[in-house]
């Protein structure tokens, strides 16, 4: 009796393995077979029913077969775009590009030529990683206004770049107040400075202003004793500046104060320096101290008379 029940087992498990077999090997015969017509066919009805892996597999072998003979236009195409639906963009935009470069006339060009930049915007990071997808999503769509001027999707190509811009603009503003927060005053400084010229209408321009100001003070104060002057300085006419294009900014009470702290840090600083010429002591002290604190990276030195950028 057992020995009947395994037999029934085994033959069933036989049954369901060359059933599923057959269902397997019935698209691999297929795959492997030289029937090129009927492989096309069965392509395009597996991407119709949305299965694009297996429609990709066909589709990758008939592209070596097809090349340079005809229906490889609308071979192409296709293959193009199972490699988009299964969201590979690199190789998607890679062949919508080749497409558009091969085919320039075709009615489809414009649309590879868009689909191809769309990939790149699609491939574009969060604003914190590197944004080089981003600069290319920015040139490719660009290429694409500029090719088709008068095409429907161009206000939709404008659209992305702005978007991207905005991604970018992030960037800038995060990298730049990172200077700030690790002590990096001159640089914070400069980079504020060149956000402020690179974005100018930017919504942070009132922030980074006053940022600037900030900045331009801490770097005065970790300054050798014989800089801080012309630092603090600069500290004031940041702060006038600021004060008088933000007449109602909420930053006005602080950058009244930092200006403040810049004059009393003038006069304390010409105090020092008067006494350290009748006290040896404290010129040694001070001198030990400057060659201590050498300020800030020397690939940023000589770039602290920026004024505020205005922001049309």
């Amino acid at each position: 009796m057992f020995k009947k029940q395994l037999l029934l087992f085994s033959s069933v498990m036989l049954f369901m393995v060359i059933a599923l077999g057959g269902c397997k090997s019935k698209y691999e015969k297929l795959k492997a077979s030289n029937d090129n017509a009927k492989k096309y066919q069965e392509a395009v009805k597996l991407y119709n029913k949305k299965d694009y892996s297996k429609a990709l597999g066909l589709f990758e072998d008939l592209v070596t077969r097809y090349r340079g003979r005809t229906g490889y236009e609308d071979l192409y195409y296709y293959y193009a775009y199972t490699n988009y639906k299964l969201k590979d963009y690199t190789a998607a935009r890679y062949h919508f590009k080749t497409f558009a470069d091969t085919y320039p006339s075709s009615p489809r060009a414009e649309e590879c030529r868009f689909i191809a930049a769309y990939c790149f915007y699609l491939d574009s990071p969060i604003y914190s990683l590197d944004q080089e997808n981003t600069q290319k999503a920015i040139e490719s769509l660009q290429l694409f206004i500029n090719l088709y001027p008068k095409s429907d999707r161009v206000t939709e190509a404008s659209k992305l770049i702005q978007n991207l811009r905005d991604k970018l603009e992030e960037k800038a503003y995060a990298n730049s107040k990172l200077y700030l927060t690790i002590g990096d005053y001159q640089s914070a400084v400069i980079a504020f400075n060149n956000m402020l010229r690179d974005y100018p209408d930017t919504k942070y321009a009132e922030e980074l202003e006053y940022l600037i100001i900030k900045a331009q003070f801490e770097y005065a104060n970790v300054s050798r004793e014989e800089r801080k002057e012309e630092r603090y300085n600069q500290t004031i006419s940041y702060a006038d500046q600021f004060t008088e294009k933000y007449v109602g900014s909420k930053y006005l009470r602080d950058v009244a104060d930092l200006k403040g702290d810049s004059e009393r840090g003038i006069i304390r600083n010409k105090r020092v320096l008067a006494e350290a010429t009748v006290n040896p002591r404290l010129a040694e002290k001070i001198a030990k101290k400057d060659t201590a604190n050498t300020g800030q990276p020397p690939s940023v030195k000589g770039r602290d008379n920026q004024k505020i950028p205005a922001n049309n």
